[in-house]
């Protein structure tokens, strides 16, 4: 059991019978009353963020998550398969629960994968990831407009904005929390 005056920025708890993650947190004692603990949280099932505010000192069992690193092998269709690169063991996550994650996997990527006891909560990204553009329109010479940009289409199928200058062929990187263009490899 932890209490909420233990709290730590990426602990996960259990409440509610939900698991969270701890995004933001904030002891307050105001002058009168009893002290509280104003959170942000994240809910690893839905991916929902909530922010709730617990009593001082309330107290919730502390949810234990298991990190793996696993190779991602190929989607189907219908769920995705990740290889554990050092038992081999081949999990399959269903496509629906990553539909924001597919868009920055690419076969052979590493990637790490997070689960509670015997259920698989989903995949955590790298912050940034390397993808190359196979589709864009040309740049147009003479547009000099401060922050010109163009839709380009990477090899996962995602759209993004990117510089004039930038194109097919080119490798750009993308940030994975934001799904934005950061710079060209």
């Amino acid at each position: 059991m932890v209490s909420s005056n233990d709290f730590k920025t990426g602990m996960t708890v259990e409440y509610d019978g939900n698991l969270y993650q701890i995004l933001e947190f904030q002891h307050v004692k105001p002058g009168k009353g009893q002290a509280f603990v104003r959170t942000r949280l994240k809910n690893l099932r839905t991916g929902a963020i909530i922010d709730y505010t617990f009593k001082s000192d309330e107290k919730m069992p502390r949810a234990d998550i298991e990190k793996r690193k696993m190779q991602y092998l190929y989607d189907d269709g219908t769920s995705m398969a990740f290889m554990d690169m050092e038992t081999y063991e081949q999990v399959d996550i269903p496509s629906s629960n990553l539909e924001y994650e597919k868009n920055f996997l690419i076969e052979g990527e590493s990637v790490t994968i997070i689960s509670y006891k015997d259920e698989i909560l989903g995949v955590m990204l790298p912050e940034k990831v390397t993808l190359e553009v196979v589709e864009a329109a040309p740049g147009v010479k003479g547009n000099t407009q401060a922050n010109a940009t163009k839709e380009a289409i990477l090899e996962t199928g995602f759209r993004i904005q990117v510089p004039l200058f930038v194109n097919v062929g080119d490798k750009v990187i993308v940030n994975t929390f934001t799904g934005k263009y950061d710079s060209r490899a």
